[in-house]
């Protein structure tokens, strides 16, 4: 099947865009050590409450689910997180339930789901007039259990190497420090029973990344980027490695930014995925990050239609699970 180009998938997301007024009471939560406390160095709070943006700082233990919730019942139509992937998975699906606008302020570390909202990551103050007059559509959501999230969670190696000391800080070095030892000869197999896109059961991945809608994959530190978040889908990436004679090929692949050429490598989508296994395995990710995967299964499902706004060049979003 011959997929649409860039242009007619362009075409078809601003179709489903539609014009919204300004907020009438939008409620913006803030993480103050997000992204290195971003948001306090440049003065977001200040620039919110110029805005009549109600702003709520977040302090150590606060339950950001049960104060998004609270703001709904106070009448906000307009919540918006400036943190990280995981705050705004929590907020977004708060906005779901209740459908109302969601708007993401980049004011994490990576801001992922920013990028591929079509956001400038660094202008975020620019953000915030997504709470004035905007364009909305609605997004996708993903599931993995009960807990939500916005890009991917992973399983195998990946959830290993980002949960080691010095990832966050040497990313690259990390991974290539610890690849060798977890693939190479000798190493152990990842215990993870899951379907094929033929049905057969595969009983092993050294990488397993479920995500919400399909990346666009280089390697395997850099997620990529989607060039659809409302396609309704969960995309699955595998690896599998030659523990003896293939380990440099990945590496290579990975290297060169094409880790798809390499021959232990498969994707596909499905709209539900479902995960075996006899041990307890971390699930990792940009908003799944050091959770635990029941012993027996893992499901993952996708949510659709959450609305999410964004002003000018940007566009606020309205999240779907």
């Amino acid at each position: 099947m011959t997929r649409p180009t860039r242009r007619l998938r362009r075409r078809s997301r601003e179709r489903r865009a539609k014009r919204v007024d300004q907020a009438r009471r939008g409620v913006l939560f803030l993480n103050p050590r997000s992204g290195g406390g971003r948001a306090e160095r440049l003065g977001l709070v200040d620039k919110a409450v110029e805005l009549g943006i109600g702003t709520v700082v977040l302090s150590p233990g606060d339950d950001l689910r049960a104060l998004a919730e609270e703001a709904v019942a106070r009448g906000a139509d307009v919540l918006g997180v400036a943190g990280g992937d995981g705050s705004q998975a929590l907020v977004a699906d708060v906005a779901r339930l209740h459908d109302v606008a969601f708007v993401c302020v980049p004011a994490g570390t990576r801001n992922h789901f920013a990028l591929d909202l079509g956001l400038d990551r660094d202008d975020v103050t620019g953000a915030l007039d997504a709470f004035g007059d905007a364009v909305e559509r609605r997004v996708d959501l993903a599931m993995v259990g009960e807990r939500v999230f916005v890009n991917n969670a992973s399983l195998g190696v990946y959830g290993t190497v980002i949960q080691s000391e010095g990832y966050r800080d040497a990313k690259m070095a990390t991974a290539a420090q610890l690849l060798p030892e977890l693939l190479g000869p000798g190493s152990e197999w990842f215990d993870l029973r899951f379907a094929r896109p033929d049905g057969a059961i595969a009983t092993t991945a050294d990488v397993l990344m479920v995500s919400n809608n399909v990346y666009r994959l280089n390697t395997l530190d850099g997620f990529g980027t989607r060039t659809r978040l409302d396609a309704g889908v969960l995309g699955i990436v595998t690896v599998t490695v030659n523990r003896v004679r293939s380990l440099s090929a990945l590496l290579s692949a990975d290297s060169e930014g094409h880790v798809e050429r390499y021959p232990g490598y498969g994707e596909w989508v499905v709209p539900e995925f479902e995960v075996d296994s006899g041990r307890n395995c971390s699930t990792s990710g940009s908003t799944a990050r050091r959770t635990r995967a029941p012993t027996a299964s893992t499901r993952f499902r996708r949510r659709t239609g959450a609305p999410t706004a964004s002003a000018g060049g940007r566009t606020p979003t309205t999240p779907t699970v």
